[in-house]
């Protein structure tokens, strides 16, 4: 028996492998393998096939010192020494400040009056310290009343009243007619600290507010420092600030600094529209510019359900921009683990013929192998879920990697062995060729598409085919005269080097953002079906330029039990249990999301009585596994306990602060006492009048607290024709359903608003009386209305790697 150190004397095919045959003997490729009578013999050449060993250590440790390459880039913060230019230590005493005062939602005194006075006086005295100097420095309070409509989460319409914005503006003392805008937001969501999102940004823009202004060369143009107090409100303050502001004509270009994570490097992930001196001004202006094309592209395909104030600035002021943001570790976004002591100093101060059958059949093999592979990684996934370990990988990500990168990579290593064994019957240097020139093939497709549809990303498959192309062009010789040496395998990972780091940096961005995302993505949403897709496409496109090295090698035996061996060790110990997918661990956190409401919901019918009145905690879990792991720690929140939606009532009848119910069908509602806030929901209708062109006109006043949600529901027949909203046209109806998301700041007016509806010309008698319901949430983020007995008390149950987030609400309902 040959051993795997054997060099085989192998004949090549000859000619007839590739160039078309005469009429009598010829026969498809497909059909015979490409044989037809004794081939022409030519002298023997002794070519080197394979070893296993060889074969599978090269690539392993390719792989791996590509990989840890990716990572050593990302640990590459510039060093920030305290300089004239950006003080990193001061910056970061502005960061503590800022969320020393704790989670800051709009309306709060924690965010409309100590973090805006500590604002004001920072500005304040770099004003005062630079008055003598060549720039002048103006501040303006502004508190905006507006509302637009926004096709994110489904589509609904936002309406905000005296929320703040400060505005800063620098600029030579003899004024400037085009100005520089960047933006950040001081304010966070309930119950996080919000120190990357955003308190980080405003930290390092009041830094660079005193660098500039310290400068002693003016500045060409000037500059508009905005701290907007209302960013997750879904971008109100910027809207506020584009549409009404007054220096908002001269802005011809804007920065805006963002966080879906939590320090490392900042990366550019949206750009333009249009404009490249932008990306060439930063490329010029950043130490060491960091940016992804791809990810502007997947970040604006709507795949990722998160945005920006850069839409805001784009679409309603049209100028240009740069949306930088901080990516890594996204787990702790929008939790209580949000905080100062996360984010690294560094990360602040860095900010033909027989061939082209031939070459068919091939990629057909190729294609094939790859659908089988994703294919059966799913089936895999699907029995994790079905035996209840879904997002085992949350709190352990390269058990995924090893479960599903070993399931996909031995599919793939099979069908192509069984293809090399089976269909082509022999182990032989020119299918080694033809495979190399299936992957190339796929590479140029994928170029061609994503370049005929206008797409930038079309650089990366461009890197996969120069580069490999390249590589082989420049080792043809060696691999004619001597086959698969080790020589050329060296050489030919040396020359896929830098397309494959980047891929592989890439494939980490992907995962960075999409892991931490499968936690906060509903109940819907089946995360291991998301996950393994991911790492079969990345085992996919990595592989593509390896393909042929399994048919070089003599035998996969070996690499085939290995990880076969991984596969099924791995396996059992996730069907074991043996990876929590949770984790409170202060230094790496994996918490996860439950919402918590204690509500009161009433509602009213035709002659506005009232016809049920009921009190509960209203829990949502944010992600798939639902409450299977709290109902060991709190047995009473259990399947019983589940809600229905009620068709009739508006958004099923449940206080949602976002429309976001279809990505969260699973929720459970425990009885509770009734809840009584301070500054109860005050609504009325107004008036109600016929108009002269047949539509029904009412007009309605509602005061509250500084969150609500107004949702209308036309009954079957009717529909709205106009409303006091936006521009008029009532939008982004979600089945059947509108959403008005209603915030405001201190000493606002009572919300007064209208709408006007067509009766139906034929009444439902089935559905409910009327021909509308409207119903008003009310939410309390802040102060002593957040919290109650029974709140607490069911929080201090909650299990320490579970992140509750938790407010009071009411819910009315009316009937019109």
């Amino acid at each position: 028996m040959e051993g795997d150190t054997t060099v085989r004397r192998i004949k090549p095919f000859g000619t007839q492998q590739y160039v078309a045959q005469d009429n009598n003997g010829a026969q498809d490729r497909c059909e015979n393998n490409g044989y037809n009578g004794e081939p022409k013999r030519k002298p023997e050449v002794n070519l080197y096939l394979l070893r296993e060993g060889l074969a599978a250590s090269l690539v392993s440790v390719f792989i791996l010192v590509l990989w840890a390459l990716v990572h050593l880039s990302l640990q590459q913060l510039v060093i920030g020494k305290p300089t004239g230019e950006f003080n990193a230590v001061r910056a970061r005493q502005h960061l503590e400040q800022i969320t020393s005062a704790g989670p800051r939602p709009v309306g709060s005194q924690e965010n409309e009056v100590l973090t805006v006075g500590y604002l004001l006086k920072q500005i304040e005295d770099i004003q005062v310290e630079t008055a003598a100097g060549p720039h002048q420095l103006s501040i303006d309070i502004q508190r905006p009343t507006g509302t637009f409509s926004i096709d994110f989460l489904g589509g609904f319409t936002s309406f905000y009243d005296h929320i703040t914005n400060i505005a800063v503006r620098l600029e030579p003392k003899g004024g400037a007619q085009h100005l520089m805008l960047a933006n950040c937001h001081f304010d966070t969501v309930a119950n996080s600290p919000g120190a990357s999102d955003d308190a980080v940004s405003c930290a390092v823009m009041l830094e660079v507010l005193h660098s500039l202004a310290n400068q002693s060369t003016p500045l060409n143009h000037g500059v508009i420092f905005l701290f907007n107090g209302a960013e997750e409100n879904v971008l109100q303050a910027s809207h506020g600030f584009i549409t009404q502001h007054p220096w908002a004509k001269q802005v011809r270009a804007f920065i805006n600094l963002e966080a879906a994570g939590v320090g490392g490097k900042e990366v550019v992930f949206q750009t333009g529209p249009e404009n490249p001196w932008l990306v060439q001004a930063y490329v010029h202006a950043a130490k060491h510019p960091f940016a992804s094309v791809v990810g502007q592209e997947v970040f604006q395909s709507g795949v990722i359900p998160s945005d920006t104030d850069f839409r805001i600035f784009r679409d309603f002021g049209n100028i240009p921009g740069i949306d930088l943001a901080f990516i890594e570790n996204g787990f702790i976004y929008h939790t209580k683990y949000d905080t100062a002591n996360r984010i690294l100093t560094d990360s602040i101060q860095r900010a033909g013929g027989r061939y082209v059958r031939d070459l068919a059949c091939a990629t057909g093999v190729a294609l094939l192998s790859w659908f089988v592979t994703l294919l059966s990684v799913l089936i895999v996934a699907l029995l994790v879920t079905l035996l209840g370990r879904s997002m085992f990988w949350y709190n352990h990500f390269y058990a995924s990697v090893c479960l599903y990168g070993a399931a996909a990579t031995g599919k793939m290593i099979l069908i192509h062995t069984l293809a090399k064994n089976l269909y082509y019957g022999v182990s032989e240097w020119k299918l080694g060729d033809l495979y190399f020139d299936v992957s190339l093939l796929l590479w140029c497709c994928s170029l061609v598409w994503l370049t005929q549809h206008g797409l930038c990303s079309a650089y990366a498959p461009m890197l996969m085919v120069a580069f490999p192309l390249a590589t082989r062009l420049l080792l043809a010789k060696e691999f004619k005269h001597r086959g698969a040496s080790a020589k050329y395998c060296v050489l030919y990972l040396l020359g896929l080097a830098l397309p494959y780091v980047h891929f592989m940096f890439l494939i980490w961005v992907v995962f960075e953002i999409f892991t931490p995302i499968m936690g906060r993505s509903g109940t819907e949403i089946p995360p291991e079906v998301v996950l393994a897709s991911l790492v079969t496409l990345a085992t996919i496109f990595l592989s593509s330029f390896f393909l042929h090295f399994i048919y070089l090698v003599r035998s996969t035996k070996r690499i085939m039990a290995g990880l076969g061996f991984v596969f099924t060790i791995m396996f059992l110990l996730v069907s074991c249990g043996l990876f929590f997918p949770y984790s409170g661990d202060l230094d790496s956190p994996r918490p996860k999301r439950v919402f918590l409401q204690h509500t009161t919901r009433t509602f009213h019918n035709l002659q506005g009585e009232v016809e049920s009145r009921d009190s509960g905690l209203w829990i949502n879990s944010f992600d798939y596994t639902g409450m299977q792991h709290i109902t060991p720690h709190i047995p009473e929140i259990n399947e019983t306990v589940r809600t229905r939606c009620r068709e009739d009532r508006p958004f099923c009848g449940y206080p949602w602060f976002l429309p976001v119910k279809f990505l969260s069908r699973k929720n459970w509602y425990l009885p509770a006492p009734e809840v009584s806030p301070s500054s109860p929901v005050e609504f009325s209708l107004l008036s109600k009048e016929e108009t002269s062109w047949g539509t029904i006109k009412m007009t309605f006043s509602v005061k509250g607290p500084s969150h609500m949600s107004l949702y209308l529901m036309p009954h079957r027949g009717a529909s709205l024709s106009t409303w006091s909203f936006g521009d008029g046209t009532p939008r982004f109806d979600l089945s059947g359903e509108y959403f008005i998301f209603y915030s405001h700041g201190l000493d606002a007016p009572t919300w007064t608003f209208w709408f006007e509806i067509q009766p139906p010309a034929d009444p439902d008698p089935s559905g409910p009386e009327g021909i509308v319901s409207v119903a008003i949430s009310s939410h309390y983020f802040f102060g002593k209305d957040q919290r109650t007995a029974r709140l607490e008390e069911m929080l201090h149950r909650f299990p320490t790697w579970a992140f509750p987030s938790s407010w009071v609400s009411t819910y009315d309902m009316y009937r019109y």
